[in-house]
């Protein structure tokens, strides 16, 4: 098995070239869609879902490619990865994703702090939110208890397809959520709406993991790093 170190990094790296890829991809979408909102969130999507795909399959046997405290949090609590790793994974994935946007800040040459000023808020966002991590969690559980090679393409695919049915775009994850808030870009959202979208991913997290259990059975005890991926919960 990998160390924690390798591991930690791992989360950090992955969760870094997401944020790269969805903000990088907002501004080049946005720079060349000549004002068309829905052109350039398509090509957002797109971006966001490939890399998606390829990061799960990268990483997935080295810290089992969370890249997500809601993700890191639900395993946890399955006694799928242990608590004290995931607390590491999550202070690591949120300082990656916070790289990661500014990295995408300095590749097209824009200031490196910055603060988004897009309002996202309101009962219609929250609830989206929840619906996507909710989904996004029965996506990974239930794939992964009958197709487990498959994960990363069902995870790629259901962030594409929920960007597009949510009237959030589908933050889905509490470390993507920070990290937007200090990029005022076409993927931003403003601090103050950050601790309600949060609360309301943590939200759907919690209500899909008895579903996931009820439906595909608990897990199997302590398993530290095991991909998401390889991971049988049945």
């Amino acid at each position: 098995m990998p160390s924690l170190a390798q591991r930690a990094f791992a989360e950090c790296l992955g969760t870094a070239f997401l944020l790269a890829a969805v903000v990088g991809s907002g501004i080049m979408a946005e720079r060349l869609a000549g004002g068309n909102v829905a052109l350039a969130l398509l090509c957002n999507t797109i971006a966001t879902g490939a890399i998606l795909v390829v990061l799960i399959l990268m990483f997935a046997s080295v810290s089992g490619a969370h890249f997500n405290p809601a993700v890191t949090l639900a395993l946890a609590s399955r006694g799928e990865t242990a608590w004290t790793d995931a607390a590491i994974y999550i202070a690591m994935q949120i300082a990656g994703a916070i790289i990661g946007v500014w990295i995408a800040h300095l590749m097209f040459g824009l200031p490196v702090l910055q603060i988004s000023l897009t309002a996202r808020s309101g009962a219609g966002q929250w609830l989206a939110e929840a619906v996507a991590t909710f989904g996004l969690l029965l996506t990974i559980f239930g794939v992964a208890s009958r197709a487990s090679a498959a994960v990363p393409y069902a995870v790629g695919l259901y962030i594409t397809s929920a960007y597009w049915f949510t009237a959030s775009t589908s933050f889905a994850n509490p470390a993507v959520t920070i990290a937007r808030s200090l990029s005022d870009t076409f993927a931003g959202i403003a601090p103050q709406n950050v601790p309600a979208f949060i609360a309301a991913q943590l939200v759907g997290a919690i209500l899909a993991l008895p579903l996931a259990s009820w439906l595909w059975g608990g897990a199997r005890g302590k398993r530290g790093a095991q991909p998401i991926a390889s991971q049988q919960p049945g």
